[in-house]
């Protein structure tokens, strides 16, 4: 049976599930098993590989991924492993930095900080339990207001290209965003960006002024020639998944790589017949 055929007779439904099927007995590719949802945290998955991609059409041989608001870990763990799978797939090294107080969250700061959904003490980290299982990742410690302005400076990082926001509060949020007025070339000109806490349910009720929406909206306003914008090319995927609409592109349009052509060089059309 020819795949147009089986396009034709095959419900697509029942295509699918071959092809999750096939994909978790170790078939496909990375970007195949990505937007099937075939892998841990595709959310994770997509920022590194695209990212990692990026900095290898740049010409870095190494590149960074950051994660503010580390909690119990699971997220910063799940880089590991996934960073060894770009790695592999693209060719590219990718060092990864975890950055929490380590004592939960703080108290909020009014109701931006959504105190009717989040309190003083939640996502407490056991330090010693997390670093005993970390292999690569380095946990940088301390209130972010403070550990942002000095990131660049202390640990020098290769270009950041990904960063995964779960820090909740707008407060923290906004104060994170203060890594961005650090040298353009600390970072990629354009870097991934994953938001946890900007859909939530009808409890959080999520609104675009508060949390990490009234953040971004912020930012935007202030900064003329840097930009955090959806990635709309995953909202138009024919089956969206929630985390499509939870991945921004951070741009700093003053970048010196900004402008430099990374594409396809032929992409003449021909006249048809």
């Amino acid at each position: 049976m020819t795949l147009s055929v089986a396009r034709a007779f095959v419900p697509a439904s029942i295509r699918r599930w071959a092809r999750v099927r096939w994909l978790k007995s170790g078939g496909g590719d990375l970007p195949m098993k990505i937007a099937y949802d075939v892998i841990e945290r595709p959310n994770y998955a997509y920022c590194l590989y695209h990212a990692a991609r990026l900095a290898r059409r740049l010409g870095h041989p190494r590149m960074s991924a950051l994660e503010f608001g580390v909690a119990g870990g699971n997220g910063l763990l799940a880089m590991e492993r996934l960073a060894e799978i770009v790695e592999k797939e693209v060719g590219v090294g990718i060092d990864l930095y975890g950055l929490d107080t380590g004592m939960g969250m703080p108290p909020p700061e009014g109701y931006r900080d959504l105190p009717y959904h989040w309190k003083e003490g939640f996502f407490r980290m056991d330090r010693a339990a997390l670093e005993a299982r970390l292999r690569r990742a380095k946990l940088v410690y301390g209130d972010i207001r403070e550990t942002v302005h000095d990131f660049v400076e202390k640990h020098k990082p290769a270009p950041i290209g990904a960063i995964m926001h779960d820090m909740d509060y707008y407060s923290s949020t906004a104060a994170a965003f203060g890594l961005f007025d650090s040298n353009p070339t600390a970072f990629l000109p354009r870097a991934f960006c994953y938001f946890d806490d900007i859909i939530g349910s009808e409890v959080e009720l999520y609104s675009d002024y508060t949390g990490q929406r009234l953040a971004i909206e912020e930012f935007n306003r202030t900064h003329p020639m840097k930009k955090i914008a959806l990635n709309y090319h995953l909202t138009t995927q024919e089956r969206v998944k929630t985390w499509h609409h939870q991945i921004f592109i951070y741009h700093d349009f003053e970048h010196p790589d900004y402008c430099r052509f990374i594409s396809e060089e032929n992409q003449q059309l021909k006249l048809n017949a």
